[in-house]
C-alpha cells in the first residue's frame, strides 16, 4: 500500500514549525552566550540537536528540510517538486522570523545597555572610550547573531585592538567556505535520506553535520549555512546585516545546487522513466524515522 502524501498545508506547517525550533534553539543559545559563558561548541550543539528533534518530529510530514538550501538542492536532485520550492521557502522564512521575534521580545530592557557599559569600562581601563558614553539597545544586542563578512565578520571583533590592526575575513573566503559547507550539508541530507541508507539514522547524520559545519563557519561568518536562519538574525540587527544578507542566500544556494547536481549524477536511486516524477516524493517517504518503508 502506497503511503499517502500529506497535503501541502500540513507540509508547510511542518516546515514552519521545524524551522522555528531550529532558529529558536540555535539563535537563542547564541544570543545569551555572553551571559551564560557558552562556548561555540554549545551553540553548534544547539543547532544540531534542534535539527535532529525537528526531523524526527516533522520529517515524515514535509521531508524535514527546514533550510531553503536543502529545499533547492532536493529539487535539483529530483527529490522535491519545483512547485513546492517557493512555498517551502516562504514557510521556512516565516518560521524563522517568528523565532526571531520571540527571542527579541525576551531581551530585558536594561540588559544591552548594561553589557555595553561593561564593555566600555574594559575599554576605558585600556585607554579607550569612556564608559559613560556607552549605550546599548536590543537591536545592537541582537546584531551579535547576524552573519557578516569584512569588518562584520566575527574575527574583526576579536582583533579590533587598535586602529589599523583589524583582521577580517573578506568576501571571497566567506563565499568559498559558505558554498563548500552548504554543499556538504545538502549532500549529507540527500545521501542520508536515500532509500539505500538506514533511514532511522538520517536525523543523526544531519544533526552531526550541522554541529561540525557550524563550528567551522562560526569564526568566519557566524555560521550562514541556512538562509532562513540568516534572515531571522538580520530582522532585528543593525542595517548592515540586511546589506550583507545576499551572500548568505547566494552561497548556500550555489552549494546546494552543486550537491544536488552531484547527487543526481552519481548517487540517485535507480528509477525508470521521468526522474522528477519518480523521485518527487522520496524525501517525504524516505525520511520517515518511525514508520514502515515505502
Amino acid at each position: 500500500m502506497e503511503p499517502v502524501r500529506p497535503n501541502i498545508y500540513a507540509r508547510l506547517g511542518a516546515e514552519a514549525l521545524g524551522t522555528f525550533i531550529l532558529v529558536f534553539a540555535g539563535l537563542g543559545i547564541a544570543l545569551y552566550t555572553k551571559l551564560s559563558g557558552a562556548a561555540p561548541v554549545e551553540v553548534a550543539l544547539g543547532f544540531g540537536l534542534a535539527i535532529m528533534a525537528a526531523m524526527v518530529a516533522f520529517g515524515h510530514i514535509s521531508g524535514g528540510h527546514f533550510n531553503p538550501a536543502v529545499t533547492i538542492g532536493s529539487a535539483i536532485a529530483g527529490r522535491t517538486a519545483w512547485i513546492d520550492v517557493p512555498l517551502y521557502w516562504l514557510a521556512q522564512i516565516i518560521g524563522g522570523a517568528f523565532a526571531a521575534v520571540t527571542l527579541f521580545v525576551t531581551i530585558p530592557a536594561g540588559l544591552p545597555n548594561l553589557i555595553a557599559q561593561s564593555a566600555a569600562s574594559s575599554a576605558a581601563s585600556s585607554g579607550g572610550t569612556a564608559a559613560a558614553v556607552a549605550k546599548g539597545t536590543g537591536r545592537t544586542f541582537f546584531t551579535a547573531l547576524a552573519n557578516g563578512f569584512d569588518k562584520h565578520s566575527p574575527l574583526a571583533g576579536l582583533t579590533k585592538t587598535a586602529p589599523g590592526e583589524l583582521v577580517t575575513f573578506n568576501l571571497l573566503p566567506v563565499l568559498l567556505v559558505t558554498i563548500i559547507a552548504s554543499a556538504v550539508l545538502v549532500g549529507i541530507v540527500l545521501c542520508a535520506t536515500s532509500r539505500r541508507a538506514p533511514r532511522s539514522l538520517a536525523p543523526v547524520a544531519v544533526g552531526l553535520a550541522y554541529v561540525i559545519l557550524i563550528l567551522v563557519t562560526m569564526p568566519i561568518s557566524n555560521g550562514g549555512i541556512n538562509p532562513a536562519t540568516s534572515t531571522a538574525a538580520a530582522l532585528f540587527s543593525d542595517s548592515w546585516a540586511f546589506g550583507q544578507l545576499w551572500l548568505f542566500w547566494l552561497a548556500p544556494i550555489i552549494g546546494a545546487a552543486l550537491a544536488g547536481l552531484a547527487y543526481r549524477a552519481f548517487a540517485a536511486d535507480p528509477t525508470e522513466g521521468n526522474l522528477l516524477e519518480e523521485d518527487a516524493l522520496l524525501v517525504e517517504q524516505e525520511i520517515v524515522v518511525d514508520g514502515e518503508p515505502a
